[in-house]
């Protein structure tokens, strides 16, 4: 049994994250799924990332890593696209991460943006569609690239499509064979870590 922090995408904690958080808790881990934006969810990525800038996407980052204040150190830090900012920052600096899961995004561990280097000791996988224009296309794919290089336990996933939330299975860009080769990857990382 694992514990894991899973942080939701920009349209929200959909019931697609919930029902994939639903898959971990039945193969015998914890999950916490905290509600970053108190209830609301948005009928697209627009939106909700609109959502996001109005409060700033800094603070919204914050509020997310202050979740785990109440947690204790030794679990996984899972994200979802925009839920990768909070989770991939606790993996990368608060002392004790088991792992983190980064699904559709990842941030570069050297320069502007980044936390620092990958943390000795802490398996990641990263997840992504091979023609996704977002992770592809805006460089996340890179930065998952350099973990893969530096960090001695990283994992990249890449499936073939060009949906950015293709496991969340309330979206029309659901994929469902790609989510149970994901899910099945994830449920080995958990059973390890």
């Amino acid at each position: 049994m694992t514990e894991v922090l899973l942080f939701h995408h920009a349209q929200g904690l959909t019931p697609g994250i919930r029902a994939f958080a639903e898959d971990l808790r039945a193969a015998g881990h914890i999950v916490h799924t905290p509600d970053l934006f108190d209830g609301r969810t948005f009928p697209t990525i627009d939106d909700g990332l609109a959502y996001i800038g109005e409060t700033g996407f800094d603070a919204m980052r914050e509020r997310g890593v202050r979740f785990a204040d109440d947690l204790p150190s030794g679990i996984v830090y899972a994200g979802f696209s925009f839920g990768v900012l909070p989770a991939q920052k606790l993996a990368q600096t608060r002392p004790g991460a088991r792992g983190a899961l980064l699904f559709y995004s990842c941030l570069p561990i050297s320069g502007e943006w980044a936390f620092g280097p990958w943390p000795e000791g802490v398996p990641v996988q990263i997840h992504g569609m091979d023609k996704d224009p977002v992770f592809v296309g805006e460089g996340d794919i890179d930065a998952a690239r350099e973990i893969v290089e530096t960090a001695e336990d990283a994992e990249l996933f890449l499936y073939p499509g060009d949906q950015h939330y293709f496991a969340d299975s309330s979206l029309a860009s659901y994929d469902a064979d790609a989510t149970a080769l994901l899910i099945k990857r994830v449920l080995a990382f958990l059973g390890r870590v």
